[in-house]
């Protein structure tokens, strides 16, 4: 019983997690919906694992000792996140869980709800909460630097210190194969505090083409969300937490990633240089 489940596997977190570990030679169970579509590897196994499907629970988690637990995108993932706690701690597992930057200022919140719950639990824990992802720039928010060369968010003149999904999943994994951090939770930042524009400016040089950030309302956000088959509720949940961006929630540079992996992060010009090619392309009847 020495395997890691790594829930998540095929997104940019959960990809860069099960490259760290088994680099590292640990043996991993790389959960997701849909197996089949996943290719073995050595040291890899792919496994079912569905939140809405509590049947999936004790297969995923057979032979492991620890799990690394972030939850699927809605406004209340508690609800289908603490079920699979409960049988996630039993048998004195080790839990990482990456929630998200500030979801200790509100005890009521859902995320905060299953950190609570997993520190009472009496399982040996470590919790992530890193900033928002660079890599939103080449995924979620990459229509529109296409189309139009522009960044739309409800960020008005804010900072965030960005983090690339790469130092989180590196992060994750020292959590995992060492018990020197268990019982804390950990702050994930940049190195850099930046304003979108300065951004925007940064992914314009490596890409060669003008992309500019467009400061927007929350409505023209959610209703741009909508359009592009975002559920309603997540969509007005996104704005809420650009709401807590423009109160300054978003800025602090941390030192955490550094401590837990014993380097800095990544900068976004080093992020911005290595997918660079995703913002050269452009659409038919786009201009920038």
């Amino acid at each position: 019983m020495n395997k890691i489940l790594v829930v998540g596997s095929s997104g940019n977190v959960g990809r860069a997690l099960v490259e760290q570990l088994s680099r590292n030679g640990e043996l991993i169970r790389a959960a997701t919906r849909n197996p089949s579509r996943m290719k073995a590897s050595a040291g890899i196994e792919p496994v079912r694992f569905d939140y809405s499907v509590p049947g999936t629970f004790a297969h995923a988690l057979e032979g492991t000792n620890r799990v690394f637990l972030l939850g699927p995108p809605e406004p209340t993932p508690h609800k289908v996140m603490l079920p699979f706690l409960e049988a996630a701690t039993r048998d004195n597992r080790k839990v990482v869980l990456m929630t998200a930057l500030g979801t200790d200022r509100d005890d009521d919140g859902s995320l905060r709800r299953v950190e609570l719950e997993l520190e009472r639990s009496r399982a040996p824990y470590v919790i992530l909460r890193p900033n928002w992802f660079m890599d939103n720039f080449h995924t979620s928010w990459l229509e529109p630097i296409l189309h139009a060369g522009v960044i739309p968010l409800p960020a008005a003149d804010s900072r965030t210190s960005l983090i690339d999904a790469r130092d989180i999943g590196a992060c994750a994994a020292a959590a995992l194969r060492t018990d020197r951090f268990n019982g804390r939770a950990f702050a994930l930042t940049g190195p850099q505090s930046l304003t979108y524009s300065e951004a925007a400016s940064m992914l314009s040089s490596a890409a060669g083409r003008q992309i500019r950030y467009q400061a927007v309302d929350d409505d023209s956000f959610v209703k741009s969300l909508v359009e592009a088959g975002v559920p309603d509720d997540l969509a007005r949940y996104l704005a809420v937490l650009f709401s807590y961006a423009r109160q300054g929630a978003t800025a602090a540079v941390s030192p955490d990633v550094e401590e837990l992996t014993g380097r800095p992060p990544l900068s976004l010009a080093q992020y911005a240089q290595d997918h660079a090619s995703a913002w050269k392309q452009r659409a038919a009847f786009g201009s920038a």
